[in-house]
């Protein structure tokens, strides 16, 4: 459990420092989402969940 609160601390620090030092360019990010079709936003999300799933795994054995 102190481990997962760690990864969400560090997911909001990264986040964060995000924008705060590229406010502009996050603005710009997130309008240009919208063009991106929900299968391929779904497909790249299951790719990174599955990447950090093993990267976790690899690091806890």
């Amino acid at each position: 459990m102190k481990e997962l609160i760690i990864a969400f601390g560090l997911f909001l620090f990264i986040e964060g420092i995000l924008y705060a030092i590229f406010p502009s360019k996050m603005k710009s990010m997130l309008k240009k989402l919208e063009l991106v079709n929900d299968s391929q936003l779904r497909s790249g999300g299951l790719i990174f969940a599955v990447i950090g799933f093993i990267i976790i795994y690899y690091i806890k054995n």
